[in-house]
Formats: C-alpha cells, structure tokens, sequence
C-alpha cells in the first residue's frame, strides 16, 4: 500500500459527465490533484465521442449539449464529431484546470479501512471518501446471441467498431437494432452497398413533433424509474421514439428504412426466417446499443437482483459514497451536466461528515 495516495474525491471518466462533474468540484472549492483526482482510460480528451466513425460530422450530431461554464460555438457541422468535441473537451480541461490523468484504467474499486474506497488503477491505487463514477457505455458493447452465429462466414461487427460507410461498397447488408445509430447506418450505407436489410426486435416508434422540455422529462422520469428499481437502465430513445426527421422521412420514401422482423438464426451465408424467408449476407452489422461500463465495481456489490444498480438521483442507494453520472437518465449531454452538479452538491454534505464510518443509506 506505499503507493496509495488519499483524495476526498476520484472521479472515473472524463467524458461529459465526468467533466461536469469535475467542473463542479473546482467551483465549489475542491483542488485537482489535492482534493480530487479524475482518471481517464481513453488516450485524450473527448470521452467516447473521440472514438466515433468519420461520416459521424457534428452536424449530425443530435441534442449536443455544452460543458457547464463554456459553451461550444462556431463549430463547423461538416468536420466530424469526433474532431469538433474532442479539440473541444481539450480546451475545457485546459480552461478549468482539470488536470485529468490519462491514460489509467480502473481496474476495481474495494471498501478501504475508516470508511474509505479503494480505487486500483494502472497507475497505483486511490483512497477516497467519495466516487463518481462516469465511465458511460462505450467499452460495453451489446453482442445479442442468435442460433447459428458462429458459422456465418462473413463479417460481424458492431456499431462501435463501425468504419464509416464506404467499406461496405458492393456488399450486402444486414443491420440490426431500431435506435437512432442503426437509422443513421443505413441511410449512409444503403449509398454504397448492393443492398442492405434493416432488421429490429419491434417496429420502431417514430416521434412527429417537437421533442419539448415536458417530453423529455417524461422520457426521463420512465428512465429514471427503472434505475430507481434497481433495473438495468434502458436508452432515452427506447422511451421517447425516433425524431421523424427529413432524412428518416425520405430513407422510409426510398424504402431504405423498411424494416423486417428479427430473424430466427444465422446461416453461413446470410440470415432466416421461421416461415423459410432468407436474405444473403456478407456483413451483420450489430447496431444493438451498449451497456453501463460498471463491472469495475462489483467488489462493492451494488447491484441488486433485477440487474442494475439501484440509484435515487445519482446516489447509488446501497452505498452513498458512490455517485453513477451519466448512467440510466442522465445519460443525455444535458442530464450529464445536471447529474454532475448534483452529485457534487450531494457529496458536499457527505464529506462534511465524520469519516471514520461508513454512511448509512
């Protein structure tokens, strides 16, 4: 234990909900590398958005909101995202003095003595009072199983692994998943392969209208209570629909978007149906979503027995040193940037407690 170092706070993640949160820190008081610490697994600035296809330009980008404290202007829409928000997310850890360690991958976090958490990282171990954790869903990629899988002889790969629409030229396409990134997949890919095939465990739910605060918080709250639950949080998307944008409506118009329901099992040379209906494949591409990248504390035992992890606002119920920041409802760029105010103001009030014990839920 000679190369533990004690902090009051350790955030995990540096993308929106963990600068957010760190921001917060810093204006209410706490010192970078004094106070707390934020360690990041990424090799720089812009969380997952650094990692996301080319033709993903920040014009496309959907309900980007700003960091707190700095607003994100003058952005050319036709660069890609990955660019724009990256060099962005630089600037605001430079701005605000954030001083984020990187690369470090968490590797667990374990109860310590006199009421502190272990954080054990590649780079040493951590004690702390208190955890966010804003590690979001990249590195969870969602792989659904389906008789046959193993013998297809093309090529499988998942929206987090996608290149970019122009190495799909001249193939056949079969994409799975009804969200937002499968739509966005087709429209781009349906330009350069022979043909695709758009498949979904349920018809998609198309949202006419203007997304309105109210909606939104609707959406959330459904979110919000599934987390409360102790369920495994789903998508915003799953509640709140598809936009019925321009480009949504013209790829149901050139009949890119006409979805089939899902297939039986996988074939070597493509995808079957129960009735005998069969389409030849030489790329499945999975556009099937992710999940909370949280396995590195499971030493602490916070999920419950519906899957998740039971939170009110951002507390985890079962340990209230454990802030989840962007996970389930506010996993949005919005409702990371209210989570993270809120889990610092919360964390405030644990820390001026005695820390000699644990403090109860």
């Amino acid at each position: 234990m000679n190369n533990t170092r004690e902090v009051e706070v350790v955030v995990i993640g540096a993308g929106q909900a963990g600068l957010s949160s760190a921001y917060h820190l810093r204006r209410t008081g706490f010192e970078p590398e004094r106070d707390f610490v934020v360690l990041d697994h990424s090799p720089g600035p812009g969380g997952a958005w650094q990692f996301r296809w080319p033709s993903l330009t920040y014009g496309k980008v959907h309900g980007m909101h700003s960091l707190p404290g700095m607003e994100l202007t003058d952005a050319d829409p036709e660069r890609p995202s990955s660019q724009v928000i990256a060099e962005y997310f630089a600037t605001y850890e430079r701005t605000f003095d954030l001083r984020v360690r990187r690369p470090v991958d968490v590797r667990a976090v374990r109860e310590g003595e006199g009421g502190r958490l272990l954080v054990e990282t590649s780079d040493g171990i951590w004690s702390t009072r208190a955890l966010i954790n804003a590690t979001g869903t990249w590195d969870r990629p969602f792989w659904p199983r389906y008789r046959g899988q193993e013998t297809f002889r093309g090529r499988q790969l998942h929206t987090a692994q996608y290149p970019g629409p122009e190495a799909f030229a001249g193939q056949r396409v079969v994409v799975v998943g009804g969200g937002a990134s499968g739509t966005q997949h087709l429209l781009e890919i349906a330009r350069y392969a022979a043909a695709t095939t758009w498949v979904t465990r349920r018809p998609p739910v198309y949202h006419e209208g203007p997304f309105t605060e109210e909606y939104g918080r609707a959406a959330v709250a459904l979110v919000e209570e599934r987390v409360r639950q102790g369920l495994p949080p789903q998508s915003v998307v799953t509640v709140t629909g598809l936009p019925l944008s321009d480009a949504i409506r013209q790829g149901i118009e050139d009949g890119i978007l006409d979805r089939r329901p899902m297939f039986d099992r996988i074939t070597p040379d493509g995808v079957e149906w129960g009735d005998g209906r069969r389409v030849d494949a030489d790329v499945i591409l999975w556009a099937t979503g992710f999940r909370a990248a949280i396995d590195h504390l499971a030493p602490l035992r916070l999920r419950e027995p519906g899957g998740g992890i039971r939170v009110d606002g951002t507390r985890a119920v079962a340990d209230p040193r454990v802030h989840l920041v962007g996970y389930g409802p506010s996993a949005s760029t919005i409702g990371a940037n209210r989570a993270g105010r809120a889990a610092v103001r919360d964390i405030r009030r644990l820390l001026a407690t005695p820390s000699a014990e644990p403090v109860a839920a």
